[in-house]
Protein backbone atom coordinates (compact mmCIF):
# COMPACT_ATOMS: atom_id res chain seq x y z
CA UNK A 1 0.00 0.00 0.00
CA UNK A 2 2.92 2.19 -0.02
CA UNK A 3 1.83 3.79 -3.36
CA UNK A 4 -1.26 5.57 -1.36
CA UNK A 5 -0.34 8.59 0.55
CA UNK A 6 -2.24 9.87 4.14
CA UNK A 7 -3.31 13.82 4.16
CA UNK A 8 -5.90 15.35 7.14
CA UNK A 9 -9.33 17.12 5.52
CA UNK A 10 -8.84 20.90 5.26
CA UNK A 11 -8.61 23.76 3.22
CA UNK A 12 -5.38 22.51 1.09
CA UNK A 13 -7.00 19.15 0.35
CA UNK A 14 -10.56 20.80 0.20
CA UNK A 15 -11.00 20.50 -3.61
CA UNK A 16 -9.14 16.59 -3.89
CA UNK A 17 -12.01 15.34 -1.65
CA UNK A 18 -14.44 17.98 -2.97
CA UNK A 19 -13.92 15.65 -6.26
CA UNK A 20 -14.33 12.38 -4.75
CA UNK A 21 -17.87 13.72 -3.67
CA UNK A 22 -19.02 15.06 -6.76
CA UNK A 23 -18.00 12.00 -8.67
CA UNK A 24 -20.17 9.99 -6.44
CA UNK A 25 -22.97 12.30 -5.94
CA UNK A 26 -22.33 13.91 -2.90
CA UNK A 27 -21.55 10.91 -1.52
CA UNK A 28 -23.91 8.70 0.52
CA UNK A 29 -27.67 8.99 0.77
CA UNK A 30 -29.02 12.06 -0.70
CA UNK A 31 -25.96 13.59 -1.36
CA UNK A 32 -25.18 14.76 2.25
CA UNK A 33 -21.69 15.53 1.69
CA UNK A 34 -21.20 13.03 4.90
CA UNK A 35 -22.48 16.13 7.20
CA UNK A 36 -25.60 13.67 8.54
CA UNK A 37 -23.28 12.60 11.45
CA UNK A 38 -22.30 16.56 12.69
CA UNK A 39 -25.98 17.89 13.90
CA UNK A 40 -29.01 16.07 16.00
CA UNK A 41 -30.83 18.95 15.20
CA UNK A 42 -30.23 18.58 11.23
CA UNK A 43 -28.41 20.81 8.77
CA UNK A 44 -28.10 24.70 9.60
CA UNK A 45 -31.24 26.88 8.14
CA UNK A 46 -29.83 27.54 4.67
CA UNK A 47 -26.59 25.39 4.68
CA UNK A 48 -27.00 22.23 2.94
CA UNK A 49 -24.23 19.42 1.94
CA UNK A 50 -21.45 20.57 0.41
CA UNK A 51 -21.84 24.52 1.71
CA UNK A 52 -22.25 23.53 4.87
CA UNK A 53 -18.95 20.49 4.66
CA UNK A 54 -16.73 23.22 3.53
CA UNK A 55 -17.32 25.72 5.72
CA UNK A 56 -17.02 22.85 9.05
CA UNK A 57 -13.63 21.93 6.80
CA UNK A 58 -12.41 25.34 6.58
CA UNK A 59 -13.38 26.75 10.34
CA UNK A 60 -11.35 22.92 11.87
CA UNK A 61 -14.49 21.48 12.71
CA UNK A 62 -14.43 18.62 10.72
CA UNK A 63 -12.00 16.34 10.21
CA UNK A 64 -10.88 13.09 8.19
CA UNK A 65 -7.69 11.02 6.92
CA UNK A 66 -7.72 11.48 2.78
CA UNK A 67 -5.82 8.52 1.04
CA UNK A 68 -4.22 10.03 -2.06
CA UNK A 69 -3.26 8.29 -5.24
CA UNK A 70 -1.37 10.87 -6.90
CA UNK A 71 -3.24 14.07 -6.83
CA UNK A 72 -6.60 12.34 -6.70
CA UNK A 73 -8.45 11.71 -3.00
CA UNK A 74 -9.61 8.01 -3.38
CA UNK A 75 -10.90 7.07 0.13
CA UNK A 76 -11.48 8.99 3.45
CA UNK A 77 -12.71 7.93 6.80
CA UNK A 78 -14.14 10.78 8.79
CA UNK A 79 -13.42 11.11 12.84
CA UNK A 80 -14.18 13.49 15.86
CA UNK A 81 -15.44 13.98 18.85
CA UNK A 82 -18.53 13.05 19.74
CA UNK A 83 -19.37 16.70 20.16
CA UNK A 84 -18.37 17.39 16.66
CA UNK A 85 -20.15 14.10 15.57
CA UNK A 86 -23.09 13.58 17.47
CA UNK A 87 -25.23 12.18 15.12
CA UNK A 88 -25.01 8.21 14.64
CA UNK A 89 -27.40 5.44 13.27
CA UNK A 90 -29.43 3.25 16.11
CA UNK A 91 -28.56 6.39 18.73
CA UNK A 92 -31.66 5.05 20.88
CA UNK A 93 -30.19 1.43 21.23
CA UNK A 94 -26.19 2.79 21.61
CA UNK A 95 -27.59 5.33 25.08
CA UNK A 96 -29.42 2.34 26.13
CA UNK A 97 -26.56 0.13 25.66
CA UNK A 98 -23.76 2.27 27.27
CA UNK A 99 -22.20 1.77 30.25
CA UNK A 100 -18.80 3.84 30.00
CA UNK A 101 -17.61 7.37 29.63
CA UNK A 102 -18.25 8.46 25.87
CA UNK A 103 -15.18 7.96 23.13
CA UNK A 104 -12.72 10.31 22.63
CA UNK A 105 -13.48 9.81 19.05
CA UNK A 106 -15.77 8.77 17.00
CA UNK A 107 -15.75 6.87 13.56
CA UNK A 108 -18.81 7.36 11.73
CA UNK A 109 -17.92 6.58 7.77
CA UNK A 110 -15.56 5.36 5.81
CA UNK A 111 -16.01 6.02 2.09
CA UNK A 112 -13.82 4.43 -1.15
CA UNK A 113 -14.04 5.90 -5.25
CA UNK A 114 -15.95 3.00 -6.81
CA UNK A 115 -12.53 2.55 -9.00
CA UNK A 116 -10.92 1.75 -5.69
CA UNK A 117 -13.10 -0.90 -4.09
CA UNK A 118 -11.81 -4.45 -2.98
CA UNK A 119 -8.28 -2.90 -3.16
CA UNK A 120 -7.56 -2.18 0.54
CA UNK A 121 -7.78 1.79 0.48
CA UNK A 122 -10.67 1.69 3.21
CA UNK A 123 -8.49 0.30 5.62
CA UNK A 124 -5.89 2.58 4.21
CA UNK A 125 -8.32 5.28 5.37
CA UNK A 126 -8.83 3.96 8.58
CA UNK A 127 -5.64 3.26 9.77
CA UNK A 128 -4.84 6.88 8.65
CA UNK A 129 -7.45 8.47 10.72
CA UNK A 130 -6.01 6.00 13.66
CA UNK A 131 -2.68 7.78 12.99
CA UNK A 132 -3.82 11.32 12.38
CA UNK A 133 -5.94 10.70 15.85
CA UNK A 134 -2.58 9.49 17.29
CA UNK A 135 -0.49 12.54 16.50
CA UNK A 136 -3.77 14.70 18.19
CA UNK A 137 -2.98 12.90 21.45
CA UNK A 138 -4.63 9.59 20.72
CA UNK A 139 -7.44 8.42 23.50
CA UNK A 140 -10.07 6.14 23.11
CA UNK A 141 -11.86 5.79 19.56
CA UNK A 142 -15.14 4.11 18.85
CA UNK A 143 -16.34 2.53 15.64
CA UNK A 144 -19.94 1.33 14.33
CA UNK A 145 -19.41 -0.89 11.51
CA UNK A 146 -21.88 -3.46 9.90
CA UNK A 147 -21.50 -7.12 11.81
CA UNK A 148 -22.24 -8.90 8.38
CA UNK A 149 -21.13 -12.36 10.06
CA UNK A 150 -19.74 -13.56 6.78
CA UNK A 151 -22.65 -12.63 4.86
CA UNK A 152 -22.30 -10.71 1.50
CA UNK A 153 -23.60 -6.68 1.62
CA UNK A 154 -23.80 -4.71 -1.13
CA UNK A 155 -21.00 -2.03 -0.02
CA UNK A 156 -23.38 0.54 -0.83
CA UNK A 157 -24.63 -0.45 2.60
CA UNK A 158 -21.47 -0.01 4.10
CA UNK A 159 -21.33 3.42 5.21
CA UNK A 160 -18.45 2.63 7.96
CA UNK A 161 -17.22 -0.76 6.47
CA UNK A 162 -17.01 -4.35 8.37
CA UNK A 163 -16.26 -5.79 12.18
CA UNK A 164 -13.83 -7.33 10.48
CA UNK A 165 -11.88 -4.73 8.95
CA UNK A 166 -12.09 -2.98 12.15
CA UNK A 167 -10.44 -6.13 14.14
CA UNK A 168 -7.79 -6.27 11.67
CA UNK A 169 -7.25 -2.25 12.68
CA UNK A 170 -6.91 -3.00 16.38
CA UNK A 171 -10.57 -2.10 17.56
CA UNK A 172 -12.28 -4.68 20.41
CA UNK A 173 -15.71 -5.80 19.82
CA UNK A 174 -17.55 -3.87 22.56
CA UNK A 175 -21.59 -4.61 21.82
CA UNK A 176 -23.98 -4.91 19.23
CA UNK A 177 -25.87 -1.36 18.46
CA UNK A 178 -29.58 -1.76 16.24
CA UNK A 179 -29.76 -4.21 13.22
CA UNK A 180 -26.67 -5.93 11.53
CA UNK A 181 -24.22 -3.24 13.60
CA UNK A 182 -21.71 -3.23 16.07
CA UNK A 183 -19.46 -1.01 18.47
CA UNK A 184 -16.16 -1.50 18.48
CA UNK A 185 -13.38 0.22 21.04
CA UNK A 186 -9.74 1.14 20.49
CA UNK A 187 -7.40 2.37 22.63
CA UNK A 188 -5.00 4.95 21.12
CA UNK A 189 -1.89 6.18 22.57
CA UNK A 190 -0.02 9.20 21.78
CA UNK A 191 2.47 9.82 18.36
CA UNK A 192 6.00 10.12 19.92
CA UNK A 193 7.46 13.04 18.77
CA UNK A 194 10.96 12.59 17.06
Amino acid sequence: MSEYAIKKLDATTWDAWACLAEKHNGMGFGGCWCTWFHSREGRPEGEKGRPWKERLVREGNAHAALVFDGAAAVAWCQYGSPDELPNIHHRKDYEATRTDELPDYRVTCIFADRDYRRKGVAGVALRGAIDLIAKAGGGVVEGYPQDTQGKKISSKFLYNTTRSLYEQTGFSYDRPKGKNHCVMRRTVSPAKVS
